[in-house]
C-alpha cells in the first residue's frame, strides 16, 4: 500500500486541501514528528486517526519497521509539522527507503513555507537554491552559503533569535544583496520585511523582539553587480 506524503498548513489552517483531508480520514495511521501537534490537527478536523511518532531521533529504529509494514499492505500518511514532508525533516529519507523496497509514495501537494516565501518576495525564483536551516555555528553557517553560489536566488530557513545573525553572514558571503524576510506565513500577523540586506538588518535590529517562523530569500547577483 502508499506511503502518502500529505502537506498539512503552515498556519492557516483552511490551506488543508480537500483531498489532504480525505487521506488523513482514510489511512491506516499518520506518521508525524510531534504526535501532540499533529493530534491537534486531527480533532480540529473531526478525525480520530493513529499516530505513530517519526523523527530524526527514531529514524534508524523505526524506518525498516515502517517500510516493512508498508510492504506487507499497510498505508500510512506522512506528516511534518508543518508544510510538505521531507523539506528540512526527516521524511525524505523515509520516502528513499520505501521507494527501495517497491512502495508506491504518493505526495499530496498543498502549503510549502519555501514556495510561499518565494512567491511573495517580488525575486526572481525561475532558478533557486535552498538551504534549509543553516548551521549553528557562524563557521559552518558561512561555508554553506558560499556553497550555494550567487547565481540564482537561495532561501533558507532560520529562527527568530538567529535571524539577523544570520542576514548579518549573508551580506558577508554575498554583499548587500536584495532580499525579504517573511515572517509568520499564512499566518494572523504574516510580513514580508523587503529592501537591500542592510536594511532588512537594521529594521529588524530595531525591534525589541522579533518573534515567528522566518524564511529568508536572497536575490541572485545581477550582471551589473560587483
Amino acid at each position: 500500500m502508499p506511503l502518502f506524503l500529505v502537506s498539512t498548513p503552515i498556519g492557516n489552517l483552511q490551506d488543508l486541501s480537500d483531498r489532504a483531508r480525505d487521506v488523513l480520514a482514510r489511512c491506516g495511521a499518520v506518521l508525524a514528528e510531534d504526535t501532540r501537534r499533529t493530534g491537534s490537527l486531527l480533532r480540529h478536523l473531526g478525525l480520530s486517526r493513529p499516530l505513530i511518532r517519526y523523527d530524526e531521533h527514531v529514524h534508524d529504529r523505526e524506518a525498516p519497521r515502517l517500510v516493512d509494514r508498508l510492504a506487507a499492505g499497510e498505508d500510512f500518511a506522512l506528516v511534518t509539522d508543518a508544510g510538505t514532508p521531507g523539506l528540512s525533516d526527516p521524511g525524505g529519507r523515509l520516502t528513499a527507503l520505501a521507494l527501495e523496497k517497491g512502495v508506491s509514495v504518493v505526495p499530496v501537494p498543498g502549503p510549502s513555507a519555501l514556495l510561499a516565501a518565494l512567491a511573495g518576495s517580488g525575486l526572481p525564483w525561475d532558478q533557486f537554491t535552498f538551504l534549509g536551516f543553516l548551521p549553528r555555528r557562524p563557521g559552518r553557517m558561512r561555508r554553506a552559503m558560499e556553497s550555494a553560489g550567487r547565481d540564482r536566488t537561495v532561501v533558507f530557513y532560520e529562527s527568530p533569535h538567529r535571524v539577523v545573525a544570520a542576514l548579518e553572514a549573508a551580506r558577508a558571503v554575498w554583499g548587500d544583496a536584495p532580499a525579504a524576510v517573511a515572517r509568520e506565513l499564512t499566518k494572523m500577523h504574516e510580513e514580508f520585511v523587503r529592501g537591500r540586506l542592510s536594511e532588512i538588518t537594521a529594521a529588524l535590529k530595531a525591534r525589541k523582539e522579533i518573534l515567528g517562523e522566518i524564511t529568508v530569500v536572497v536575490a541572485p547577483q545581477r550582471g551589473d553587480e560587483p
